[in-house]
């Protein structure tokens, strides 16, 4: 792909995209300095508002109709890829966009201000399905993907079943060697992007005899005989995420589309989740800064008792308080982030990201409504969407009480 086609809004040069991409904390370490968690380099901050303006400009539009359609329209999700937007973290030899994970952080944020399921889409499209896939994959598998996932259709990345949730290395799904193939058996549930994936990430158990140790990552193609893709979920939130169930019946893969090491699919689950929960705490902190951007200016133009709203002292404390809340979310977020790009564990911190982010953007969002009065309540403005869906927040990549329960694992080894 050339060059013109990989300009963000067409406005941004790609030599200014290369050098977005850089690892901020990098310059920073080099130089000695230490510089705020929030401080963005002139080409991030360039980065954050192209992507606000893709959004203002090309999602905001389509808002409603995808809401009520319960999907992502095919021009934008076209642009999406034009812009560079589903191949951020990809490298450039793989015709991505090459940037760091920072900048993926960034770009989820402000989609996730005008609508929370491109925020979604292009969240685990990067952090779970390309990023797993550019650390583990061989050479040969690299250059199969990468270009197509960075240029042509999304991935899914397909962990959780019908009883495996939480408790997700119980899951039933299985591949049976059959010569120098696999056969896999089995269906997973929740799947995000599954309705426009051209690839899927199986995690199936490969040796049934050596429990979660035998669960192993598999490329499967979409159009592979025996796969099928159920109708999208009906749901609360991010109605425009498409989240379905997908069947495998009798699926034969080579083993040459094993990603990874046999029997590593568990760690890799594990460990890619966390980048995953870092993103949904961008998404979530996009959410609540989209509520407030949305508030913030009815208080100050909504008059009673002859003054603003925003003048009443209970308001300006609960209003406060609110943006209070948001901007140590983001903290959190963008924290793990950079830590994540210095190539540090991020378990305790992603889980922290993500809990406080998604518990913070319900308060926010909930709050937003009552600040707006009746009007908040009506489907004209949206902040009852911003409010659906913020929920999902605390359900999936990891649900609130399981965050704790990692964080406290991390005490306890930390006072241990």
């Amino acid at each position: 792909m050339n060059t013109s086609a990989r300009l963000i809004l067409r406005c941004l040069p790609r030599s200014i995209i290369d050098k977005a991409c850089k690892l901020h904390s990098s310059a920073s370490l080099a130089s000695g300095q230490h510089l705020p968690i929030n401080f963005l380099t002139e080409d991030e901050q360039m980065m954050k508002e192209t992507v606000a303006k893709l959004a203002k400009d090309e999602v905001l539009p389509l808002v409603r109709k995808m809401e009520q359609e319960h999907k992502v329209d095919k021009d934008l999700l076209r642009k999406l890829f034009e812009n560079g937007l589903m191949g951020l973290e990809v490298p450039t030899e793989y015709d991505g966009t090459g940037c760091n994970f920072f900048t993926t952080i960034l770009a989820v944020e402000e989609l996730s201000k005008v609508d929370a399921s491109i925020g979604a889409l292009v969240d685990i499209h990067n952090t779970l399905v390309n990023s797993l896939i550019k650390k583990v994959a061989n050479e040969e598998q690299k250059k199969k993907y990468l270009p197509k996932l960075a240029n042509e259709y999304a991935g899914s990345f397909c962990l959780t079943e019908p009883g495996s949730g939480s408790d997700a290395f119980s899951l039933k799904t299985v591949a049976k060697k059959d010569g120098s193939d696999y056969i896999i058996n089995g269906a997973k549930m929740w799947i995000s992007n599954s309705d426009i994936a051209g690839v899927f990430l199986v995690f199936a158990n490969a040796d049934t005899s050596q429990g979660y140790r035998g669960i192993t990552t598999f490329f499967v193609d979409r159009d592979m005989p025996g796969v099928s893709v159920a109708k999208p979920e009906d749901k609360l939130g991010i109605r425009a995420s498409g989240t379905c169930m997908v069947h495998f019946e009798n699926v034969r893969v080579p083993e040459t589309n094993i990603l990874g090491e046999f029997g590593k699919g568990y760690k890799y689950a594990a460990g890619f989740l966390n980048e995953g929960r870092v993103g949904i705490g961008a998404q979530m902190i996009g959410i609540a800064q989209g509520a407030l951007d949305a508030t913030i200016p009815y208080t100050l133009e909504r008059k009673q008792f002859g003054k603003q709203i925003f003048e009443f002292q209970s308001m300006q404390h609960q209003i406060a308080q609110v943006v209070t809340e948001v901007e140590c979310a983001r903290l959190l977020v963008y924290n793990a982030a950079r830590l994540v790009d210095a190539k540090q564990d991020v378990m305790k911190e992603a889980a922290m990201a993500k809990w406080y982010a998604s518990e913070c953007a319900q308060r926010a969002t909930s709050k937003c409504i009552d600040f707006m009065g009746g009007v908040g309540f009506t489907t004209d403005y949206p902040h009852e969407k911003f409010y659906r869906d913020s929920k999902i927040g605390t359900i999936y990549e990891g649900t609130s009480n399981m965050q704790l329960s990692t964080i406290a694992k991390a005490i306890k080894k930390q006072y241990s």
